[in-house]
């Protein structure tokens, strides 16, 4: 069972505790009760189809916060081969809350960026909650710079609440770390896709952010703030998250229908978390699409189609505005 402590999930965790216990008893008695157990799996299989075909905004902000997430790292390991890992600024430490390295994905020599939070209290301790200071964020532009300069393209993958706030990390220049990284990935002379794996927050999340495919999970967020944050401004309530993430638009689908992100990756029946083997699989299929696109354009045409891409984000016209 690869179930969470999540309200809404445990209905399906409690057949699935069954169908344990069915296998177990069918293997330990030799009794044959298969008949059952498929029809137990059956039902299984269609309340997670039920339920999660119509979670809201706060629902899916759960599940991408979900510690039992695939994170940076499992993407890695399932997706690629001879992935070496690469440390440091080169100016002041290696921030353990950002991952970056060398590897190769489908053939291809892929540099790979990404946010990394820990599974427990621990590992979260180690990597700061997955929030980066401002040497996270220039390890990831040196990183990109020898990507640039091979000819290797770029896969970023965002799941962060947020770049560390702390007085050291603004001391350092966390605001220019993360600015110097919107500009260079903006005219970086070979392709980047990011993708939005869990939680995509604020600033934190753009700076490694800018893409020429802006691809986001089915079940992860994209946002300017928490729902809590936003609740806190708007009501002084941080009790009100759920009401504040319903208005927020931070879905998956919300941000397709407004041209935030290119395309939503589907994820394995019941969440990623349940299958991260397979949600890296389909993920690696999604990636290699969209790359194979970008590879058949000259590097001016990438870099024109990716400025228009940014100029035309948040466009709008009025009612009743003439075409």
């Amino acid at each position: 069972m690869n179930g969470s402590g999540l309200d809404f999930e445990q209905p399906i965790n409690e057949l699935e505790r069954k169908i344990e216990e069915l296998k177990k008893i069918s293997s330990k008695e030799r009794l044959n009760i298969q008949g059952e157990i498929d029809q137990l799996e059956e039902r299984a299989r269609k309340l997670k189809s039920e339920i999660f075909s119509n979670l809201n905004a706060w629902q899916r902000t759960q599940l991408a916060r979900l510690l039992q997430r695939p994170s940076s790292l499992d993407y890695i390991k399932f997706m690629m081969d001879d992935f070496v890992e690469l440390h440091g600024d080169r100016l002041f430490s290696d921030d353990r809350a950002v991952v970056a390295g060398l590897g190769r994905l489908g053939g291809n020599s892929i540099m790979v960026i990404g946010h990394q939070k820990g599974k427990n209290t621990k590992e979260n301790l180690k990597r700061n909650f997955g929030m980066p200071h401002p040497e996270g964020y220039r390890k990831a532009w040196r990183v990109m710079k020898m990507a640039e300069k091979f000819s290797f393209p770029v896969l970023t993958l965002i799941d962060t609440p947020g770049a560390y706030p702390g007085i050291g990390a603004e001391e350092r220049g966390q605001a220019e770390a993360i600015a110097r990284n919107l500009w260079e990935m903006s005219r970086l002379r070979t392709p980047i896709i990011a993708v939005v794996i869990g939680e995509g927050g604020s600033g934190g999340a753009l700076g490694i952010g800018v893409g020429d495919r802006v691809l986001i999970l089915e079940n992860a967020i994209y946002s300017v703030i928490s729902p809590e944050g936003c609740a806190a401004i708007l009501w002084k309530d941080r009790k009100k998250a759920a009401l504040a993430a319903e208005a927020m638009k931070l879905t998956s689908f919300d941000l397709l229908r407004l041209g935030v992100v290119d395309e939503i990756v589907p994820e394995p029946l019941g969440g990623a978390h349940r299958d991260k083997e397979e949600a890296a699989s389909i993920l690696k299929e999604v990636f290699l699409r969209h790359l194979d696109e970008l590879k058949g354009l000259s590097i001016d045409e990438l870099l024109f189609s990716r400025y228009n891409k940014y100029r035309h984000l948040g466009s709008f016209k009025e009612k009743g505005e003439i075409s």
